[in-house]
């Protein structure tokens, strides 16, 4: 059950209407009252069904409307563990596709039971949980290191983890896995979707299926399938507190559990897929349409959610306040938000209701929210235009650092110069400030390199071109361009130059990542050098191509040791995390003051900034505390293939630089040379060195 917001709260009149509260099953002592919202239905049953048997129905009993849109019954039949579903009449019209004779999912249930493909069952769990005193962790966004991950991925194959526990939620928080998590650094778990989702007819047809789980079926009920053995016979209450166990293990470890939910499609398809639920209880309230009833698709799943209705954004908001406080969920990345916040007309506005709810609710405050800022309609690209509390994709930081390091580099080869300088990199260095305000500062910034989607940082380094196959679809699927560079041989090769550069590339592209202002996103397996074999769009491999390997070669496990070294230099040196953008002859708490400095230790000329032939840099940014030490770092950033040589800066108060660092280095060195300002020290081609100014 979901509470009302509280009086003060700025969320909109619809979404505040007392009409849509408590929807779905409340539980009491002689039973439960069942609440579903439908504008446009005519008549509403509720089927109970015997526990064992899906297919047969022991009652049914009418809902009666109550009043805006709400039709509602009160029974003894509605009890923890019923099995249940609705049926839905009305008015036969361009845009409603009732039919009375359909079952629907009821669209709150907290579990579902499956009878067979597109044939689902709603049932009530109780949700009642011993939460045993443990508190999130609430790590603060500057400290945030988001790792992201598949649930099942992640465990599935790890020896230490016990084989009914593989790829589970009860394998995801196994003291081996927490190990794992605590010993590379990240703060928070990001896990692709865990909402119950189905795969689509096509998949199924090639013996594919949909792994990623970017199909929803319903907002509230955890995946089944990612339960143990065990759980799933004992049915959806056991699953749910398995789920709810994984978060608690994970919070007593003091990780956060960020949840990807998709929110914007649903598994119903286009007008001719499954009617499942939404589509057979107000298809014209839910899904955004064109008069004659066609389907208006930003999401290209086949339909988009219509937050434009109040019942479609409450049930979203509702959604969300459910697993953020009874579920204890720490924060969320919305999947094609841009879709979220369209409005009746279809065009994106910032200061969408539900958008803004979302920030504004006391029920989420201190609530993690990321938005994937764009969608595939018109006008649909929105990165930096969401409103304060929002952290947003960066999918310009993206592809200006692989730029940096990969594809200007490839071009350099066969050119002899880059095509473009390193003023646009070192903007993205230093927290976006041409794409994030100065009111929402750096942490709007969700910098990655790699995500789910896309090579992997292993296959970025490795392949010129996409290889998908094995998707079925004659590789026309997934991203064409990819500023990606194969170093000289596409795929795999026993030439240990080409190896030798690979390695150095991936060490650069995660050290920008990880001493970059703003908050870092790290694609799990990156940190061991995963492949996928050239495929970047695997959302329809569930096997070993997905699956995190945990057989490490020397070289996989040097490449751990950077990343760990380099989240501890992360959270060791606040001038590298900024909470602000710092202001030009002001004092801004929490800042960074940065000062740019060319090969010679000079100011950076404007030339310098823009020249392509100028591809070195010295970046020096001083913190600006409020509650830590003062702290000062040099980065220096060396973007072409031939050896330099860099002249350390002189600064006012700097005496020293201590090497903490570098790109060049195979294994992480442990011994830290000191160097004075004004001393000439040797970069190799294509490489970063971090020091402390001292």
């Amino acid at each position: 059950m979901s509470s009302a917001p509280s009086a003060g709260s700025t969320l909109s009149a619809g979404l505040l209407s007392t009409d849509l509260d408590d929807l779905g099953v409340t539980l009491g002592p002689d039973g439960g009252r069942l609440r579903i919202w439908s504008g446009a239905a005519q008549a509403m049953e509720l089927v109970v069904f015997d526990d064992t048997d899906l297919d047969w129905a022991t009652d049914s009993l009418p809902l009666e409307p109550v009043g805006g849109g709400v039709w509602e019954v009160t029974t003894h039949l509605l009890r923890a563990g019923t099995r249940y579903a609705v049926r839905v009449d009305g008015p036969h019209a361009p845009g409603n596709t009732f039919n009375r004779n359909t079952l629907l999912v009821e669209p709150y249930s907290r579990g579902l039971a499956r009878g067979g493909y597109d044939d689902w069952r709603s049932v009530v769990v109780d949700g009642s949980f011993d939460w045993g005193g443990v508190e999130k962790p609430e790590v603060p966004l500057d400290r945030t290191v988001l790792y992201e991950g598949h649930l099942k991925g992640l465990s599935k194959r790890h020896p230490g983890v016990p084989p009914a526990l593989h790829g589970t939620y009860a394998g995801l928080a196994h003291p081996a896995m927490i190990e794992h998590f605590l010993a590379l650094g990240v703060t928070s778990i990001e896990l692709l979707p865990v909402h119950a989702f189905a795969t689509e007819p096509r998949l199924l047809q090639h013996g594919l299926s949909n792994y990623w789980g970017y199909n929803s079926l319903n907002f509230f009920t955890p995946h089944a399938p990612y339960a143990t053995a065990q759980s799933r016979r004992e049915g959806p209450e056991s699953v749910l507190r398995e789920f709810k166990g994984m978060v608690r293990l994970l919070h007593e470890a003091g990780l956060e559990v960020v949840l990807d939910v998709v929110y914007n499609h649903t598994a119903e398809e286009g007008i001719g897929g499954p009617r499942s639920s939404l589509r057979g209880i107000d298809n014209r309230a839910y899904y955004r349409q064109q008069d004659d009833g066609a389907y208006i698709d930003v999401t290209g799943c086949g339909n988009s959610v219509d937050t434009s209705t109040d019942a479609a954004a409450r049930l979203i908001l509702d959604s969300l306040r459910y697993w953020a406080n009874e579920v204890q969920i720490d924060g969320f990345r919305f999947d094609l938000a841009a879709t979220l916040g369209r409005d009746a007309d279809h065009h994106f506005t910032p200061d969408h209701p539900l958008l803004r709810a979302i920030i504004d609710d006391p029920a989420l405050a201190g609530v993690k929210k990321i938005s994937e800022p764009w969608d595939v309609g018109m006008g649909g690209w929105q990165t930096g235009n969401f409103g304060d509390g929002w952290s947003e994709w960066n999918d310009r930081y993206r592809d200006r650092v692989r730029n940096f390091w990969l594809s200007d580099v490839d071009y350099a080869r066969r050119a002899s110069a880059a095509p473009v300088g390193i003023g646009g990199f070192a903007t993205r260095l230093a927290g976006s400030a041409n794409t994030f305000s100065q009111e929402r500062g750096p942490l709007a910034s969700v910098n990655f390199v790699t995500a789910h989607d896309g090579f992997t940082l292993r296959d970025l380094v490795s392949y010129d071109v996409k290889h998908n196959l094995g998707n079925g679809e004659q590789n026309r699927d997934g991203a064409d361009t990819n500023r990606s560079f194969n170093h000289g041989a596409e795929g795999p090769t026993d030439d240990e130059g080409i190896l030798a550069t690979r390695r150095k590339a991936m060490r650069n592209l995660l050290g920008t990542l990880l001493l970059s202002a703003g908050i870092p996103m790290l694609t799990a397996g990156d940190e061991f050098g995963r492949t996928q074999r050239g495929n970047n769009n695997a959302y329809c491999h569930d096997s070993p191509l997905t699956w995190l390997s945990w057989e490490h070669a020397d070289w996989q496990r040097d490449l751990f040791a950077h990343v760990q070294r380099l989240i501890a230099l992360r959270r060791e040196n606040p001038a590298l995390r900024p909470i602000r953008f710092a202001r030009l002859d002001e004092h801004t708490p929490s800042a960074s003051v940065m000062e740019w400095f060319d090969e010679h230790g000079e100011t950076m000329s404007g030339e310098r900034w823009t020249s392509s032939s100028h591809r070195t840099l010295q970046y020096v940014a001083a913190s600006t505390p409020e509650v830590e030490e003062f702290n000062r770092i040099l980065l220096i950033v060396h973007g072409t293939e031939r050896d330099t040589e860099v002249t350390l800066p002189e600064i006012d108060g700097v005496t020293r630089y201590v090497s903490l660092w570098s790109s060049v280095d195979e294994t992480p060195v442990d011994d830290r040379d000191d160097h004075a300002p004004g001393d000439v020290v040797a970069v190799p081609g294509t490489s970063m060195h971090l020091f402390r100014a001292e």
